[in-house]
């Protein structure tokens, strides 16, 4: 793998092959942003309100959720519990992105940091190897990925009850994420491990707050751990 230059400049041309990079995701992410500003509509907040929470809390599957359990009242703290669980993966996003922001200053870490989103780091993750410019890479798809999550929740928001309900919208939510996940399951532990997830939350599906797909990604870490050792103890 090429080296990275520890400052890349903005909008180099590495920034703008990011952005190319992500364009072709823009048609999952639109219908999935407008779902999620439907979803803040029908939660009781207002569209100036439902704006303001994708721009402050700027986390797909966590506004979903949020939404959803202030819905059906759920507790404060157990919609802060679920959230937090939902958006743990970034922590393992940004652990295995640090080696691409060494040298990066820390007031654009935190900027960076806000744009993660899982389609902006798989994205980057599955960049040319021979990228020189990774972070700018980075910050090419984060951008886009922003500016079209925020535009579609706007629209969203602005229309809410007047989407005629037969759009299949809902699908796009499910669908963006299986083509995120799809092309990184290459070992065997990766694939038990999303295979276990989705039979245990589909097979849970009663239970109540959405805790199903908490069992489901709970469930599927341990398998795919576990699975993990094996092979390593067999080798």
């Amino acid at each position: 793998m090429t080296e990275a230059l520890p400052h890349p400049p903005p909008f180099t041309p590495a920034f703008w092959r990011g952005m190319r990079a992500f364009a072709p995701l823009i048609p999952g992410v639109v219908p999935f942003s407008m779902v999620a500003g439907i979803a803040a509509v029908q939660a009781g907040f207002t569209p100036t309100q439902s704006i303001a929470f994708s721009l402050i809390g700027y986390a797909g599957a966590a506004q979903l959720i949020a939404s959803q359990m202030v819905t059906s009242h759920a507790p404060t703290i157990l919609i802060l519990l679920s959230t937090l669980i939902v958006n743990l993966r970034f922590a393992m996003y940004s652990a295995s992105m640090l080696p691409l922001f060494v040298g990066v200053p820390l007031p654009r870490r935190w900027l960076l940091a806000y744009g993660i989103t899982d389609q902006a780091y798989a994205v980057t993750m599955g960049r040319p190897l021979t990228e020189p410019h990774p972070v700018a890479y980075y910050a090419g798809a984060a951008v886009l990925m922003w500016l079209t999550w925020q535009s579609g929740t706007a629209v969203g928001a602005l229309l809410g009850a007047r989407i005629p309900a037969h759009w299949p919208l809902d699908f796009a939510v499910p669908l963006s994420f299986i083509a995120l996940l799809v092309p990184v399951l290459k070992s065997k532990p990766q694939v038990v491990a999303a295979a276990v997830s989705a039979v245990v939350a589909v097979a849970a599906h009663d239970l109540p707050f959405r805790l199903n797909l908490i069992l489901g990604a709970v469930c599927g870490v341990a398998i795919g751990y576990w699975v993990q050792r094996s092979q390593a103890k067999a080798a």
